[in-house]
């Protein structure tokens, strides 16, 4: 099929494309991670509850959600509850608004299912091109190259995937690099829409294949993770590691960015959007150098035998062993839940 050229009203089609991603996310999520979850064995555990009082569930709210001491001394004498119960009140209320592991299993199984598909749509439009074997190839006839419906369709469906996680992101699973996955987010939509003005359309396909061989990986390892299926999340996550430091610290600084600054040079002067898209790029760099140091101290703890976390994460907290004694002399709590404090399991597989 003939190509065309890049037209900046091309990208219009991604405003109902980004509500038809969150569609569809929202479906697999209910329809496909859910079943999912079960047949893998995703357990919650049961979470105490604090019992109702205005006077901290007020300060919980518009205050802090982490109290300092004196806060918390202050708090015991408006409340009438003594500093024990203010803390462990604190402890599960925070718990509360965690997110659950079922959504943490969905969200993660929904991705999983895009970088998959992105993944193998990505190199079937790329694999017989010849710039993806010689990269001096991205600039040959620059900036008059054509476009293929293939090219055009994946750089859409992937521009609205970045969308439509950057809408989401307040209602998705939040994790200690809230910030950096904003950035991050914003500054892929702005090199992807921005190749596309400019044409280096090749480039960008090289980059968002390169980017979504690791990414299916580390969902994958997050699902079993969630299923507690030890083993085969640290196997998942050894090979995770292995293919993000080989195409984010490697590959993409070595052979794309060099591509992409170097290159260039040698077939026309530098402008505006040249130093604009390497400059995105750098940025991008840079979080990958910060994801690589929380995956390589991942990596430290499972060589030396602790479990492998998402760094990430927002660990729930649990109440001390005092708590644990109090309950059993007393019973059920007054808020009527049952005194489980976790089901940590292992499944052997």
């Amino acid at each position: 099929m003939d190509g065309f050229l890049c037209q900046a009203s091309d990208l219009y089609i991604t405003i109902p494309m980004v509500s038809s991603s969150s569609s569809y996310g929202t479906y697999s999520k209910t329809y496909v991670a859910t079943p999912l979850a079960g047949l893998l064995g995703v357990k919650e555990r049961v979470r105490l509850r604090a019992a109702p009082n205005a006077v901290l569930e007020k300060f919980y709210a518009s205050t802090s959600r982490q109290p300092k001491q004196a806060d918390v001394e202050l708090l015991s004498r408006r409340s009438g509850c003594s500093v024990r119960q203010v803390e462990r009140w604190f402890r599960r209320r925070r718990n509360q608004d965690r997110p659950s592991l079922l959504k943490k299993f969905r969200e993660a199984s929904w991705r999983f299912t895009f970088y998959l598909l992105a993944f193998i749509a990505g190199m079937a439009v790329i694999v017989d091109k010849p710039w993806f074997y010689d990269l001096r190839e991205v600039w040959k006839g620059y900036p008059i190259q054509s476009i293929l419906p293939s090219q055009y369709w994946y750089y859409m469906i992937e521009l609205s995937f970045y969308w439509s996680l950057l809408f989401s992101i307040a209602s998705d699973v939040k994790r200690k690099d809230f910030k950096e996955q904003i950035i991050h987010h914003v500054a892929t939509i702005i090199l992807i829409s921005f190749s596309w003005f400019a044409n280096y359309v090749r480039a960008g396909t090289l980059i968002m294949a390169l980017h979504d061989s690791s990414d299916y990986l580390l969902e994958s390892a997050k699902m079993f993770n969630y299923a507690n299926w030890r083993n085969t999340c640290n196997n998942i996550f050894i090979v995770f590691a292995a293919v993000f430091i080989v195409t984010r610290l490697v590959i993409l600084p070595f052979w794309i960015m060099h591509c992409t600054v170097v290159y260039p040079l040698e077939l026309y002067p530098a402008f505006f959007g040249y130093y604009f898209f390497n400059v995105m790029m750098g940025v991008l760099q840079l979080l990958h150098i910060f994801w690589a140091f929380l995956i390589i101290r991942m990596a430290h703890k499972f060589i030396t035998g602790k479990v492998v976390e998402d760094e990430r994460s927002d660990r729930e907290e649990t109440d001390n062993s005092e708590e644990e004694e109090e309950v059993m002399k007393n019973g059920p709590l007054s808020n009527g839940h049952p005194p489980v404090l976790n089901n940590n399991h292992r499944k052997n597989d």
